[in-house]
């Protein structure tokens, strides 16, 4: 599986993938069915959204009988951590700690999840920088305003 492939997964398809994480190995006709009653997409418009799937490696297929069976090639998590590291490398430096932050402040977590994060928080506070370098210019110490603009 490529990484790469990940990041090209359109808002429509994670939602096939989604189905299929949850319900395993699955069948065309039900994954069409399951689907159908959350949008309002016609079998052809799966189909196509399948299609993709499997061009771009994340989905397989295996044929049994007449029907077609699709399970994932990635699994949940990994594809769910690969995307948002995608979208972290992208970000200033300097203000990832604010869109973490403002992803748990939206985000409903359990007692487990806020756990271990308070776990991970500790352990990061002791080693962590005042403050974190601009990564957006090359040598930009010098002209850096991103804190200055970290409230945008």
């Amino acid at each position: 599986m490529d990484p790469e492939k990940v990041s090209e997964i359109t808002p429509s398809e994670w939602e096939i993938m989604r189905i299929i994480w949850t319900k395993g190995p699955v069948h065309s006709r039900e994954l069409i069915d399951l689907i159908q009653r959350k949008r309002d997409w016609t079998e052809s418009t799966v189909k196509t959204l399948l299609g993709r799937l499997v061009k771009k490696g994340l989905l397989k297929t295996d044929k049994v009988d007449r029907k077609f069976i699709y399970s994932t090639t990635v699994g949940e998590l990994e594809a769910m951590n690969l995307t948002s590291q995608q979208l972290f490398d992208h970000l200033c430096a300097m203000k990832k700690g604010q869109t973490i932050y403002n992803l748990i402040e939206h985000t409903e977590l359990n007692k487990t999840d806020i756990e271990r994060l308070q776990t991970l928080l500790q352990q990061k506070a002791k080693t962590a920088p005042t403050m974190v370098a601009c990564d957006c210019l090359p040598d930009s110490a010098d002209d850096c305003v991103c804190e200055e603009n970290s409230n945008d």
